[in-house]
């Protein structure tokens, strides 16, 4: 691995990058990428931050989330990722960033232990937020922490640990959390619009999830499912289903959550989260997926019965429950 010293170099001496985010974008990738973007703009360094999809409609508190684009309009002479565990994380974009690999410097900036390394240049450190590697790497630009830079760092990290509440947060978090507030975040506005803020409409879809919930291995799994039909119902979008993980772990004896994301008959996007006694990286590994100790995702396909009874194998071979 890099150190974030060559890293900060390697930017520094480039003359214009692409900015690659992951697929369905959370405030993460979002975060490390605009926060990112603006401190490379403070250097005079062309710029742009790409993704495949739409941007949750939740993001758009902040008004430069509208400036990401679907792809690359700039050739140029380096290629970074950030929160992206492997290229096939970058959807629709994997075959542009592979493209331009074979002959521009790459950069891969991100935080999951199941990372691949898959750039030229890695910098790969567990924490409970990649926007914690990105205020790293920032000072280390020598760029301040400051207006949307803050702004953004912030989005990540209140994100991607729950509020600051999930058991990877450490006092590296609250030192890079800090240095955002200090820089003018406004911590209240990103957490109510990020975690609170909800329409009607996700409420119902919400309490008819919660409602449907099972259990297995004694009450230590719980197994949220959202199917197609429902969000159809209520007619909203697949970020909808965003913080319903959660949810479950807040539960007595629950020590594994899951949520289900029908994203087409038979198939599933399946988001774990751990109380620490399950290794939920390993359990999501062992499905072609990865991410953290406590937080981890992957790809399921069956029947949701057929499902359900792969996760609850799965977890109880990763695990003494």
């Amino acid at each position: 691995m890099n150190s974030i010293a060559e890293i900060a170099t390697v930017l520094k001496n480039t003359k214009s990058a692409v900015i690659f985010t992951h697929m369905r974008p959370d405030g993460d990738t979002i975060g490390s990428g605009m926060a990112l973007s603006r401190a490379l703009s403070f250097l005079k360094v062309a710029n742009e931050v790409v993704n495949e999809g739409e941007i949750p409609e939740k993001f758009s508190f902040l008004p430069a989330v509208k400036e990401i684009k679907r792809s690359p309009s700039l050739d140029a002479a380096c290629y970074i990722t950030v929160d992206c565990s492997e290229e096939a994380r970058l959807g629709a974009l994997e075959g542009a960033f592979r493209m331009g690999a074979r002959k521009k410097t790459t950069v891969n900036l991100d935080h999951h232990i199941s990372n691949t390394n898959y750039a030229r240049y890695n910098f790969v450190r567990q924490r409970a937020s990649n926007c914690e590697n990105i205020a790293e790497l920032i000072r280390a630009l020598r760029v301040p922490i400051a207006g949307e830079v803050a702004d953004f760092l912030m989005l990540g990290m209140v994100t991607d640990s729950g509020g600051f509440s999930h058991g990877d947060v450490n006092g590296d978090s609250f030192r890079a959390a800090a240095l955002a507030a200090d820089g003018g975040a406004d911590v209240g506005k990103i957490a109510y619009e990020t975690m609170k803020r909800q329409s009607k409409a996700r409420a119902g879809m919400y309490a008819e999830v919660i409602s449907h919930l099972r259990y297995f291995l004694g009450d230590a799994l719980a197994v949220a499912a959202i199917p197609e039909s429902l969000l159809a119902k209520y007619s909203l979008g697949q970020d909808a289903s965003e913080g319903i993980v959660d949810f479950a772990l807040s539960i007595d004896g629950v020590e594994v959550s899951v949520c289900l994301l029908e994203s087409k008959r038979g198939q599933y996007k399946a988001s774990f989260r751990s109380k620490g006694r399950v290794d939920v990286n390993a359990v999501a590994k062992s499905f072609g997926g990865g991410g953290h100790t406590f937080a981890s995702g992957c790809m399921l396909f069956g029947e949701l019965e057929e499902v359900f009874e792969k996760i609850r194998y799965a977890v109880w071979q990763n695990s003494e429950l």
